[in-house]
């Protein structure tokens, strides 16, 4: 079975806001063994629309849209959809009835526009949207499915979760397993070097996806249905081959994330941690600190960007800054050691960089870095060279902060 996602929305096309949308779908469609045959994107005009559901159709037996489906003038999906599959607009009574209940719980009074929202493709399969007003559609025709969904992420992804691919899996004979391993401190081709002989000996397909500092590698295998075992069986005899070679690396799988990694150490160790940040200007703390549950090993942070508040605050000695500099294994050493007696934790990072586009010198080019992580007896300090862009640069520094967090968790 292949799918095509079409995206809907002149904010879309013309770069305004990103599509994630898409990119979410295509991941949990993968899931179940529907492959992705094409992505298509158009703004809010009716043939637009209905070109893009034409092509989506030609080599794809799913389609699923995303967007166009609110109570304003500019939606415009609906009337396209009742001119493809036919049977013109009709009132729903059921979802006027949702949406007049909804509003009277907040205080909201109903206006003409929301009424209007109500008029549906009479073609159309209602899915109640339990998270918003913008119920989703469900369409069949020639053997093939067009579901239609709001474009706010949560609406769609509560009714794909909830209405679609529950429908979706019935239909399907394909059976689709994948794992992933986290990966952090190493570059992809590094890992690639040394998976590759691994996996000649394993019967699955590994896809590497790199980011700022860490690399994630999904092993998959696709079978039919009556093959679950099977598969189960090959992919973790594969995933447990894979990890064994790079297991220096890994700190995790599918969706674990670094930060939950390390916070479940120190939880599990009963260590506390804080955070001194100069380039970052809190970054790490705001990734700790995504995390449930941080505010058991979590004490705070301090942003010392300027140094007189490294120096005044986190104890950084002046003849420290001007010898050294404020990006040098000197200053973040120190700033571990203030931060560990100014916020009262057995661990603390501190970092400090030139995050650009200006600033840099030839002795510390734009991207510079020096990373620490210290508790009372022992402090590591690294020095790195990342990119030239400011916000690469401040997603980098946090991520290897946080994978010398882990190595040195894994040392102590």
């Amino acid at each position: 079975m292949k799918a095509s996602i079409v995206t809907i929305g002149d904010e879309i096309l013309i770069g305004q806001i990103v599509d994630t949308n898409a990119a979410w779908i295509a991941s949990v469609l993968a899931e179940i063994g529907i492959l992705i045959s094409s992505k298509i994107t158009v703004g809010d005009d009716k043939e637009s629309i209905l070109n893009a559901i034409r092509r989506a159709f030609d080599d794809a037996d799913v389609v699923l849209t995303t967007g166009g489906l609110g109570p304003t003038k500019d939606d415009i999906t609906k009337p396209a959809l009742a001119e493809y599959f036919g049977g013109g607009m009709q009132f729903s009574p059921s979802t006027f009835a949702r949406i007049e209940k909804l509003f009277a719980k907040r205080g909201i009074p109903l206006s003409e526009s929301h009424k209007q929202q109500c008029h549906l493709p009479a073609a159309a399969e209602i899915i109640v949207n339990e998270m918003g007003t913008a119920p989703g559609m469900w369409f069949e025709k020639d053997d093939k499915v067009l579901c239609s969904m709001p474009g706010v992420p949560h609406e769609m992804k509560h009714l794909m979760i909830n209405g679609v691919l529950p429908r979706l899996v019935q239909s399907s004979q394909v059976v689709y397993r994948q794992k992933t391993i986290r990966t952090s401190g190493m570059g992809e081709s590094v890992l690639a070097d040394l998976i590759e002989p691994v996996l000649e000996e394993h019967d699955v397909s590994i896809a590497y996806l790199p980011s700022q500092g860490q690399v994630r590698l999904r092993l998959s295998k696709v079978g039919v249905k009556g093959e679950e075992a099977l598969l189960e069986r090959t992919l973790d005899n594969a995933i447990a081959a894979v990890t064994q070679v790079i297991e220096p690396y890994v700190f995790g799988f599918d969706g674990e994330t670094l930060e939950s990694f390390v916070g479940k150490v120190l939880q599990e160790r009963g260590l506390t941690l804080g955070t001194a940040e100069s380039c970052t200007g809190g970054f790490i703390a705001h990734m700790i600190t995504s995390v449930p549950g941080a505010s058991g090993y979590f004490r705070g942070s301090v942003v010392a960007y300027d140094n007189g508040i490294k120096e005044k605050v986190l104890g950084v000695k002046r003849n420290t800054l001007e010898q050294y500099g404020a990006v040098s294994e000197q200053t973040v050493s120190e700033m571990v050691s203030g931060a560990i007696t100014l916020l009262e934790c057995d661990i603390a990072i501190a970092v400090s960089g030139i995050s650009g586009p200006s600033g840099g010198t030839r002795e510390k080019p734009v991207g510079t870095v020096w990373i620490a992580v210290g508790d009372k007896n022992t402090i590591v300090a690294k020095r790195f060279l990342f990119a030239k862009d400011r916000v690469v640069n401040i997603k980098y520094t946090a991520n290897y902060a946080l994978d010398q967090l882990r190595k040195f968790l894994s040392a102590r």
